[in-house]
């Protein structure tokens, strides 16, 4: 293969899956996404203009076309067709769910160089990128790839062995799959209140898996080839020395620039699409939105907080700004995420007045700032991971930089950090604009669409805000721990994590300093009560038992005895008179 930069054109109208395929292309070397788009359209006006530049900017054009849907398989077809015509020497690899073998001839007819399902493990699938932009072609069907190389790239190191190529790219193949399918189900075991059944199954899935990956090297690989590429067949993996911290931050490829982003943002994608209700008993902003809305919402928040990211990296910010930009860059995110998700110059009519919507919801701009943003947790933490590498400091134990237990932390850090600003994106249009019908058929859910109910939820948001302001969130702050919302398979879940809040514990007033103050007293007062309480129940039951008992014992004994010695009487009286006078 040719050592040249691969940079490409991604053409896909999934949005969620355009985010997680450019953040887990960023991670790769020698591989640029120049543009990802949503239409064909759009496409062709970028070649276009590239062209005019530097033909040579892009050398492979990834695509997806139909989703399913047949009169949009043609139209992708055409589109192809088109590309052809105006780019001949472009290669052009299809991405996508369709599997009819049909449809792939007629893809491969109008000049399609090869092909890959969704779902294709990453190493394959920029294997056959590289594969298609070097020349030749590349047609994965199942676990079968079908390769043909330009003659002129052949590799000099091939093995002489019969079917070698073959087996060792089912051997690749299945291990990658193997490798996904095992870090989606260890992604899952990290998840905060997983029931104890899941967890005993996904372990058991867990040890299945890694057996088949050690099965799998057994028997796709001969003893010459295993001794070529040192393949461990051993039950016991390889003893590797012992890294310092550095060693590891210098050899791991986790720590290239962007690589820690790219890949917590491409897992987070993946959780986007499990279900997003909400498991808690607290009411969030967002519950009002449909689940596809809900989903849009914090995807969008997401992309936002990947160029904000991006343009900190470019300025070359130095980490003790950070902290001095923490209000502001919340800020930001929270006004480009209403900006973008309702247009920025999107109207309303509402009582014979034409509202702008954007600039109508950002009036309350210091309301949400002071209610939800600036109570969002650890947020310099997660940026100083993500931008400086740092290691990452939370529950009361420090993490370092490469570690699983970082990334879920982090992980964790994210998603409550999209669903709090995705509550401020929301709550200024429950206090301005929550009755208006519009808005009401475009975002709300069926199940919170009548007056009535949408006035019940915002009275339960409004007494969700005066408990945290004046009891829950004294009390995390006296407990020294936060609460974060994240997303668990079934849905919006709650956990908590330890911090140090000595400095805001100081600063509470008024009724939060009261509500510390009696939680204290009950902390001091509660065990000798319970003990107080334990003597004098054990009294109580001793009199009841012991005394009342056994006099109501008594009485009732005697009750008995007495009507026994009347029956006794009335029998003697009975059979004496009835004895002949």
């Amino acid at each position: 293969m040719s050592d040249r930069p691969l940079k490409l054109l991604l053409i896909d109208q999934d949005p969620i899956f355009r985010l997680g395929l450019r953040v887990a292309l960023e991670a790769i070397p020698n591989l640029e996404a120049i543009a990802v788009v949503e239409t064909d359209t759009v496409a062709l006006k970028i070649l276009a203009e590239i062209a005019e530049k530097d033909p040579n900017q892009v050398n492979l054009v990834v695509l997806e076309f139909g989703n399913g849907r047949t009169t949009s398989q043609q139209l992708g077809l055409q589109f192809c067709r088109q590309l052809r015509g105006l780019y001949p020497n472009l290669p052009i690899l299809l991405l996508s769910s369709i599997q009819e073998q049909g449809m792939l001839l007629a893809a491969k007819s109008v000049g399609v160089n090869g092909y890959c399902p969704k779902g294709t493990p990453l190493p394959e699938l920029v294997a056959a990128m590289q594969e298609v932009a070097d020349g030749g072609s590349y047609w994965l069907q199942g676990t079968e790839a079908i390769t043909t190389p330009n003659s002129s790239l052949l590799t000099p190191n091939s093995s002489p062995l019969p079917f070698s190529k073959l087996r060792n790219n089912l051997r690749l193949s299945g291990i990658a799959n193997i490798d996904a399918t095992l870090a989606a189900v260890t992604a899952q075991l990290q998840v905060p209140g997983l029931p104890v059944l899941d967890r005993a199954i996904l372990a058991g899935q867990r040890r299945e898996l890694l057996a088949a990956r050690w099965l799998l090297n057994r028997l796709l690989i001969l003893p010459q080839e295993r001794q070529e590429e040192q393949i461990p067949v051993a039950d016991e993996p390889p003893v590797t020395p012992s890294l310092s911290i550095q060693q590891r931050q210098t050899l791991s490829p986790l720590l290239s620039p962007g690589t820690l982003q790219s890949a917590l943002f491409t897992s987070c994608v993946t959780k986007l699409q499990f279900p997003l209700i909400n498991l808690t008993d607290i009411p969030l902003e967002i519950d009002i939105f449909r689940e596809d809305k809900k989903r849009e919402l914090l995807y969008l928040i997401l992309q936002k907080l990947s160029e904000q990211l991006d343009e900190l990296r470019a300025s070359q910010i130095e980490i003790n700004q950070l902290y001095e930009l923490k209000n502001t860059l919340i800020r930001d995110l929270w006004q480009v995420g209403i900006i973008e998700f309702f247009g920025k110059f999107s109207r309303i009519k509402v009582a014979n007045q034409n509202i702008e919507v954007v600039k109508l919801l950002l009036l309350n701009t210091e309301v949400v700032q002071k209610e939800i943003l600036q109570k969002i947790p650890l947020f310099c933490e997660l940026y100083s991971y993500l931008l400086f590498q740092t290691e990452l400091n939370i529950d009361n134990s420090s993490y370092p930089v490469v570690s699983p237990e970082a990334k879920s932390q982090a992980l964790m850090l994210l998603e409550n950090l999209l669903i709090q600003v995705a509550n401020g994106v929301v709550q200024p249009l429950l206090n301005y604009l929550a009755d208006v019908e519009e808005i009401k058929q475009s975002f709300y859910g069926s199940q919170l669409i009548s007056t009535r109910e949408i006035e019940r939820f915002r009275n339960d948001l409004s007494w969700k805000y005066r408990l945290k302001n004046y009891i829950n969130e004294p009390k995390a702050v006296f407990e020294s721990r936060y609460e974060l919302f994240v997303i668990a398979p079934r849905g919006i879940a709650t956990t908590s994590v330890y911090a140090p809040r000595n400095q805001e514990l100081v600063k509470l007033s008024n009724i939060p300093l009261i509500v510390t103050l009696l939680l204290e007293f009950s902390d001091a007062i509660a065990p000798r009560l319970k003990s107080l309480l334990a003597v004098f129940g054990s009294g109580i039951v001793f009199i009841l038992t012991q005394i009342v008992g056994r006099g109501l014992g008594l009485i009732g004994r005697g009750i008995l005895q007495g009507i026994g010695s009347v029956s006794s009487v009335e029998k003697n009286f009975r059979r004496n008179s009835d004895r002949p006078k």
